[in-house]
């Protein structure tokens, strides 16, 4: 089986995912065609050489509809050979692009793809595309489905996590990403954006704030308590009975943040980096998908994980660093307590809780910050996961080339 490798990363800024954020009065195809336009324009690449353009998208209707890859493709005036496809695995969208983009190469069928993904979260609002899993109230309940944040408390609740822990937990992650901004770790992949007519908009992850204390935190309101008391706790329970109630911990500071952005990146056989003149920057080891448990929903990395360590035939030691998407602080911590693995290791410059997470981009984003992190410390191996709405997990390594 042929070698599938990284070339590049791109990402735009993260803005923050509301009427008044950076990004807002920018369509998403303009996020998208911005990052297709810069991995061109920086690696002088003819695009007639790429066969398609694989993007995640986790709400495709309205301006992110009509599969909004192949617009952009046109839009970013690539060859009119290449292909586009959205695809939709809900908050791993981006990482599944990826995925499928290696297993095109290393198969031998296709020499060289992009792969990421977009989300505008400011003008395409969540959830804004219905759907049965959530929707049909014969599914919820036959299922007993519950909103994500429920299922970030129940979490917590089982494994004992405090509000004073996930708070912590969130702190940390908004030091960190204060820190990397400072110090300019995210240089290499985030590209600048410019409106239409080239003024500047967005130079910098909008959402980072200086400051965030355990203290300040403590002053927010658990996001998901009226929620569980109007009937969402008693569904859940059903399923979890062994629980007397589910202390609900969780709030906007220490949950993901709504933010806008796109990401993408170069994959190709190593016969492509040949033709096109372009020196690989990693290898991508193995990937790995799984299904898990629909209501408690969020605890998919752990089997996903174990899974692609198989697949690679490594051990968690054999992992350098990784990138944990922080969806909710207690799946990062519960991540690492299963593992034992400590958290030097994992979102060493922050993660969604402080940075942003952009649906269907983030997948393609901590990946790239993941390999920028890589290089940057002189370490070789790191594993991206995600957990996914509906109980799913996805994981994959990726390998440093030298």
């Amino acid at each position: 089986m042929a070698d599938a490798f990284i070339f590049d990363a791109v990402r735009t800024p993260r803005g923050r995912g509301k009427s008044d954020g950076a990004l807002h009065d920018i369509q998403p195809i303009q996020l998208l065609t911005s990052v297709l336009q810069s991995l061109r324009d920086r690696n002088t690449l003819d695009t007639s050489l790429v066969d398609d353009v694989i993007m995640g998208c986790v709400t495709p209707i309205g301006e992110q509809g009509a599969d909004i890859a192949r617009t952009a493709v046109l839009e970013a005036g690539y060859a009119e050979s290449v292909a586009g496809v959205q695809l939709n695995r809900f908050c791993s969208s981006g990482l599944e692009a990826i995925n499928m983009a290696a297993a095109y190469v290393m198969s031998g069928q296709v020499d060289a793809v992009v792969a990421g993904g977009v989300e505008s979260m400011s003008r395409v609002p969540m959830g804004s595309d219905g759907g049965a899993l959530f929707m049909n109230p014969q599914i919820v309940a036959r299922h007993n489905i519950v909103p994500q944040g429920i299922s970030a408390d129940l979490i917590a609740t089982q494994q004992g996590y405090s509000r004073q822990d996930v708070d912590t937990f969130a702190a940390e992650s908004y030091r960190r990403a204060v820190a990397a901004q400072q110090d300019n770790r995210f240089a290499r992949t985030l590209v600048p954006l410019k409106d239409s007519i080239g003024i500047p908009v967005l130079d910098r992850d909008e959402g980072v704030r200086s400051g965030t204390t355990v203290e300040s935190l403590s002053a927010l309101k658990p996001a998901f308590a009226n929620m569980g008391k109007m009937g969402m706790d008693a569904l859940a329970l059903l399923k979890y009975a062994g629980l007397a109630q589910i202390n609900h911990v969780h709030h906007a500071g220490n949950s993901s943040q709504i933010v806008d952005g796109a990401a993408g990146l170069l994959i190709g056989s190593r016969a492509f980096g040949e033709q096109a003149g372009l020196t690989p920057r990693a290898r991508i080891k193995a990937f790995a998908v799984v299904g898990s448990e629909p209501t408690i929903m969020l605890t998919g990395p752990i089997p996903a994980t174990q899974k692609v360590l198989k697949k690679a035939g490594m051990r968690i030691s054999d992992i350098d660093l990784f990138e944990v998407n922080e969806a909710f602080a207690a799946i990062p911590m519960l991540f690492m307590d299963v593992f034992g693995v400590d958290h030097s290791k994992v979102n060493v410059n922050g993660g969604s809780i402080a940075l942003g997470h952009p649906l269907g981009a983030t997948g393609a984003i901590i990946s790239a910050t993941l390999l920028d992190e890589l290089e940057r410390t002189g370490k070789q191996v790191g594993l991206s996961t995600l957990c996914i709405g509906g109980g799913m997990g996805i994981a994959t390594i990726f390998e440093r080339v030298y």
